[in-house]
């Protein structure tokens, strides 16, 4: 909970929750006393129309959520839209992200990832959305509900292989903060061996597959060449095959024409 938002929450005329009974222990602690009204992916066009009328009448009012930055996964959006539609500024206090935290001590590759919120609820339908991530190389980040956090770490393994890494964040910033990091195969195991791994809010963050450096015929001609400088035709042929991932054999008899040459 950073400084500003403390200040926002105690200035502004209404604070928007997404459960006012859960955000009062929140607003509590800081002691803010703000008037709160509840704010979530269930409340009516009557709901978003009393807060517009209040923002129209010059009122400020703040958006919170349960946990961490509200719109990432949370309620928020047709409040959002709505005040933007009818040109109310919006401006947003920075804060806790369970999946910026999560991949930020992951291990796996920052600098691109794909964020996916939850995947489908249902067996068949998560294992489509995973299948088409299959070819996906930079880091895929998703939240989970812990009653399905196992069969979708083993969709994962099954789909991706059991060697992908991966990581997973537990309860991030509580009493019970769990990380887990290994292959698919040893996150697995960790959380089907310990049924607290199976409990709180969850962070699943996979490596995304390595990139194929594709290479022309060209490319492997020239390869091959060098390696046939230094190395039998067998072992360069090989070699060739392992940088390329091209047929060895293809390749071997490559260069036996280029040795004949």
């Amino acid at each position: 909970m950073v400084p500003r938002a403390v200040t926002t929450l105690q200035s502004v005329s209404l604070i928007a929750c997404e459960d006012t009974r859960h955000s009062k222990r929140l607003l509590d602690h800081f002691r803010i006393t703000t008037a709160s009204v509840a704010y979530h992916d269930h409340s009516d066009k009557r709901s978003t129309d009393k807060i517009l009328k209040r923002l129209a009448a010059g009122d400020d009012i703040a958006l919170i959520s349960d946990a961490g930055t509200p719109l990432i996964s949370d309620p928020g959006y047709r409040l959002v839209h709505e005040a933007r539609l009818n040109g109310f500024s919006v401006v947003p206090i920075p804060g806790a992200s369970a999946v910026i935290a999560a991949l930020s001590v992951s291990g796996l590759a920052t600098d691109k990832f794909r964020f996916i919120g939850f995947l489908p609820s249902k067996s068949s339908q998560r294992r489509t959305a995973i299948e088409a991530l299959k070819a996906v190389t930079e880091t895929i980040v998703c939240y989970e509900a812990p009653h399905r956090i196992a069969n979708t770490i083993a969709d994962f393994s099954d789909i991706f292989g059991p060697q992908r890494l991966a990581f997973m964040a537990r309860e991030i910033t509580k009493t019970f903060e769990t990380y887990l990091y290994g292959n698919l195969t040893d996150l697995l195991k960790q959380v089907t061996e310990d049924s607290n791994q199976q409990r709180g809010e969850i962070v699943l963050a996979v490596a995304g597959q390595e990139k194929i450096v594709e290479t022309t015929a060209a490319d492997s001609e020239k390869l091959l060449a060098l390696l046939m400088k230094e190395l039998p035709l067998t072992k360069a042929a090989s070699i060739a095959a392992k940088i390329t991932g091209g047929d060895k054999k293809q390749l071997y008899q490559l260069a036996l024409a280029l040795q004949k040459k």
